[in-house]
């Protein structure tokens, strides 16, 4: 008669393992299953006996005691089958992606984004190199492959030749020249209209905002100048855009009055190329110092009208362009005296990520340098 299967005897260390998963559980029940019939084994229970108690058939606990005895306890990890042969190849999960990342219109297809429902069904239908591929399955292989769904970004990029003749300009003077550098640009228009936003409520009572259509106010625009030396803000409002330049520039030759050379980044608008903007500054020793054309984002004051937009227009209503003034120099001033305060600085860090939102270059829009 053969003897009975039987685990050999154990050692201390086994032991201890078998028992601690048996007692106080396993993320995997195929660990737990597969101690507590080495357990049971070695403390003298027979096959049939086992098998009853963790419900499995006999010839299973009869493996698991042949295995263990053959390589200890690594018979705990189960040997996962392969699964069903892969039916896509590399060359055709390269097809998928290609065709995933290339615009539907371009492939005859009359829309202008795929969804997984219409890239599979265009993969299925292809003449001569139809794939069969599920949603699910498509979904996880654009996934391995880094392929996910995102909107879609638009951008200029800077045509003007000198491009890095001005970058390295306004770099010079923000950082070699920083209590003598200032930004000026103009942010707006600012109409008289209810502008959603958010704040603390009750829930389920958010605050309303009145409708309108009806906006017979017009629109101001905010001179914005900014001292990089002190970071401080301020401004003029006027009705036309460009109208509130010279006097805004007054402003910041007067925040200066020692009469010694100042820097001004601002952009290309033609109102700021004036004949009569550029003599005042020669006869006034200040530097203008434009960004290169498309390449606003380069002037340091941008960054300061995303807070301006989230703290004086967001969820206001104001009922005309002089109560709106006020509290947008109400704003300026608490700003000053709290300009490394955190809001004002989470603020500035999401228009600055907005506003720069390209990797791999460096503050002023030029490429990183490549590596030999």
């Amino acid at each position: 008669m053969a003897e009975p299967v039987r685990v050999r005897r154990l050692t201390d260390s086994e032991g201890q393992r078998l028992q601690r998963i048996v007692r106080r559980g396993s993320t995997s029940t195929v660990h737990y299953r597969r101690a507590l019939m080495l357990l049971a084994s070695a403390g003298g229970n027979t096959v049939p006996v086992i098998a009853r108690l963790v419900q499995a058939d006999e010839d299973t606990v009869r493996d698991l005691i042949r295995r263990f005895n053959e390589i200890g306890l690594a018979c705990l990890d189960p040997r996962w089958a392969g699964g069903r042969p892969r039916l896509l190849n590399a060359d055709d999960e390269d097809f998928v992606i290609a065709t995933a990342t290339t615009r539907p219109t371009k492939l005859g297809r009359p829309f202008t984004h795929w969804s997984i429902r219409k890239l599979a069904d265009h993969l299925r239908h292809i003449p001569g190199r139809p794939i069969r591929i599920g949603r699910e399955a498509l979904r996880c292989l654009l996934s391995r492959h880094g392929v996910t769904f995102q909107h879609t970004k638009a951008w200029k990029e800077s045509t003007d030749p000198d491009r890095d003749a001005k970058l390295d300009r306004i770099e010079y003077a923000l950082e070699n020249r920083p209590d003598r550098t200032f930004a000026f640009d103009e942010f707006g228009p600012l109409g008289i209209r209810p502008t959603g936003g958010a704040c603390w409520a009750e829930q389920g009572r958010a605050d309303r905002l009145p409708a309108t259509y009806h906006r017979t106010h017009g629109v101001t625009y905010f001179h914005g100048c900014y001292s990089v030396g002190d970071d401080t803000l301020w401004g003029v409002n006027r009705r036309r855009k460009g109208a509130g330049s010279l006097a805004a520039l007054k402003s910041i030759r007067a925040a200066r009055p020692d009469g010694a050379p100042i820097y001004v980044i601002l952009d290309n608008l033609s109102a700021h190329k004036g004949a009569k903007i550029r003599s005042w500054a020669r006869k006034n020793k200040v530097e203008l110092c434009f960004t290169p054309t498309n390449a606003s984002w380069a002037n340091p004051i941008e960054a300061h009208f995303g807070p301006l937009r989230q703290f004086t227009l967001a969820n206001s209503d104001h009922p005309n362009h002089p109560v709106q003034t006020r509290q947008l120099h109400a704003y300026l001033r608490w700003r000053n005296a709290n300009a490394r305060h955190p809001d004002v600085l989470a603020a500035q860090r999401r228009e600055r990520a907005r506003i720069r939102s390209e990797k791999g270059i460096r503050w002023g829009g030029r490429p990183l340098a490549t590596a030999a």
